[in-house]
């Protein structure tokens, strides 16, 4: 039987490389029935017909043999050139030339209406399982959504439509409430709400105004737009992950590699075993009826149905899979490490206390004129300190002068008053009296002088990400079994960020070559490793781990590139949740494997040889295992999974 299932992930991917996107079907399960019915489905629905029907006619003594032997030739041409091609082209023996002989032993050994029957009845699986793997991938592209093919662009004299392929980077197009975006841009104008779901996959609309990002696929629910183009066609976010996942199965999960090698392999098994129950039955019709349950189809079909339809999933949640081979590992892996800065903490930092030294000044003061040195101060602490002061509602004054210090911090005059702002090194080099560093406990110390005195400390923290302990208590749950952190940053600092989250094991200071290291120890030890970074600085670490995971991919090319999963947003639940599609699916591959393909054919084997049942009861049989296949993949598109 013939299951075209190559074109799952690996069809023509013009949706993403052309300069427009078609929209979907229109409806909401896949694309219309009618839609489906093209000529050559019409012509195999004729043949079909025609088959059964002298069959029908040949069993009622109505038509002589010869016709029904024409009818099955009809019939069984594309079985044969179908098979012709991979026994010629890929030197492989394919299940379209086992039913052909199926079919050919059934009507010339005697079982003559048998074979007619089993013949339409295999074409009928044939051509429902066809048909609904193009409602299922219809499906997929309904559920990750669409691009207009036309935008109204902006320009001097005035608005026009315009088709999206005419548009340049840099042309302004608006777009208006209840519209979609058509490129990758900037807001340049206007303000509004956009639901990103198709990208991010969250599903609270995100207000847009003056310099925000925006991405093509999306919808605009209110306002309207003015937005600058950055990215076109197939250079967009949408184009990327359409072209993600349409060609995420050429990929193989290590679990369809073995499905394929058994194929392979199992159908001179087969023959062989069929010819030693011939010698010893002589029984034309169990051979055929052993043949039908004997051939290897639904493997072709147990695991790529699944791969592309979690691949998907996983698309429409805002987690990009790069293919099944990922998707198989992740479902396995029993140690997650994470890096610190932008992935376990959302990298800004803010103050956490502020500590004087002395009755001289307090704490509002010096936070104030600390602020006021470092406002024109580009680093992150600096801003961290200019934010404090601002949220406590101080006036913040020009500085008279200011220098920023590489490595060391600012030194700057505030209302007559020298100012210093920075680590302990800037205080020393400047003459300032320091019996010994402020310990930070975990937190980064700035240290504060005022005229040439030590006046007091600024402590900063780096927030962790919301929802940070939540996600890493559903790795733990979902059986990971050690939660690791890599980071460059001092060990007090790591140590406290791991003691908030429940991390098991941190390794601090580290260079990039460093976490490559440690995640090789990990390896060594037996461990299948996930990594989970920003995608760009930690590259060499996803690399090396047996998955890469780049935290906030959208709009990114680097992160898309960088890791094997891409999360579109920065929400570390997503881990979660993409693991529990991995291991959704993987437990779906085995169900088709041991049920639909095991438990199915060896009680059908068992019932031939016994004398049970024939070829046409068989025949009929054998539609079960295809549903049950088919219909537990595709409900990885629908069915509930935590986080998804």
């Amino acid at each position: 039987m013939h299951y075209d299932l190559s074109r799952i992930g690996r069809r023509n991917v013009s949706m993403a490389t052309d300069a427009t996107i078609a929209p979907p079907h229109p409806t909401d399960a896949g694309a219309k029935l009618s839609t489906l019915m093209t000529r050559e489905r019409w012509i195999e629905v004729a043949r079909i017909v025609v088959t059964g029907l002298i069959a029908l006619l040949f069993w009622r003594g109505l038509v002589p043999v010869y016709v029904l032997w024409a009818a099955v030739a009809v019939g069984l041409y594309p079985l044969v050139k179908k098979g012709l091609e991979d026994l010629i082209h890929e030197h492989k023996v394919g299940t379209e030339i086992f039913v052909t002989i199926a079919t050919l032993v059934a009507v010339f050994g005697g079982e003559t209406v048998a074979g007619a029957v089993l013949m339409v009845i295999i074409l009928i699986a044939e051509f429902i399982a066809e048909l609904n793997t193009d409602r299922a991938r219809a499906s997929i592209k309904s559920l990750i959504g669409s691009v207009p093919q036309v935008a109204l662009l902006r320009g001097p004299d005035g608005e026009k439509t315009v088709p999206v392929g005419e548009l340049k980077v840099g042309d302004i197009v608006l777009v208006r409430p209840g519209e979609k975006i058509p490129v990758d841009g900037r807001v340049v104008g206007g303000q509004g709400a956009v639901d990103e779901a198709s990208i991010t996959g969250e599903s609270v609309p995100k207000d847009k105004g003056a310099d925000s990002q925006v991405f093509a696929g999306t919808l605009v629910e209110s306002g309207a737009l003015d937005i600058r183009t950055e990215r076109l066609g197939s250079d967009t976010t949408f184009s990327r992950i359409i072209a993600l996942v349409e060609n995420a199965e050429s990929e193989q999960a290590p679990v369809q590699k073995l499905a394929d090698k058994v194929a392979s392999w199992l159908i001179p098994v087969v023959f062989v075993f069929l010819i030693v129950v011939y010698v010893v039955t002589r029984d034309i019709r169990t051979i055929v009826t052993l043949m039908i349950f004997t051939s290897p189809a639904e493997l072709a079909l147990a695991t790529p149905l699944v791969i592309i339809a979690a691949i998907a999933r996983a698309a429409r949640t805002g987690i990009l899979i790069k293919g099944g081979i990922y998707l198989e590992t992740l479902a396995k892996v029993d140690v997650v490490v994470f890096d610190k800065t932008g992935t376990l903490t959302a990298n800004q930092p803010e103050v956490a206390e502020v500590r004087v030294s002395g009755d001289a000044i307090d704490n509002n003061e010096l936070l104030r004129l600390a602020a006021s040195a470092d406002r024109r101060s580009a680093h992150p602490l600096a801003k961290a300190v200019v934010d404090a002061a601002a949220k406590r509602g101080m006036t913040v004054p020009e500085p008279e002068s200011f220098e920023q210090l590489p490595g060391r911090g600012v030194k700057a005059t505030v209302e007559g008053r020298r100012v210093l702002v920075g680590n302990v090194a800037l205080l020393r080099e400047q003459g300032v009296p320091l019996e010994a560093a402020i310990d930070g406990s975990g937190r980064t110390p700035v240290h504060v002088a005022i005229d040439g005195k030590f006046s007091g400390v600024i402590f900063i923290a780096d927030k962790v990400r919301p929802g940070a302990r939540e996600a890493l208590s559903e790795l733990r749950a979902s059986g990971v079994k050690r939660i690791v952190m890599l980071t460059g940053d001092n060990a007090a600092t790591a140590q406290a960020i791991a003691n908030e989250l429940g991390i098991d094991e941190v390794h601090a200071e580290l260079m990039p070559e460093d976490k490559v290291t440690a995640i090789s120890d990990l390896q060594k030890q037996g461990h299948r490793v996930a990594m989970v970074g920003d995608g760009v600085n930690d590259a060499p670490a996803l690399a090396r781990a047996d998955v890469g995971i780049a935290m906030g991919g959208g709009g990114t090319q680097a992160a898309l590139e960088a890791a094997d999963i891409a999360l579109m947003t920065d929400d570390l639940g997503k881990i979660a949740a993409a693991r529990a599609i991995a291991r959704r699916a993987y437990r779906t591959i085995q169900e088709n494997l041991y049920v639909g393909v095991g438990v199915v054919h060896v009680l059908g084997i068992t019932a031939a040889l016994l004398g049970w049942i024939g070829p046409i009861q068989a025949a009929i049989i054998h539609l079960g295992p295809d549903v049950l296949v088919f219909v537990n993949s595709v409900k990885l598109l629908k069915v509930r999974i935590r986080g998804a």
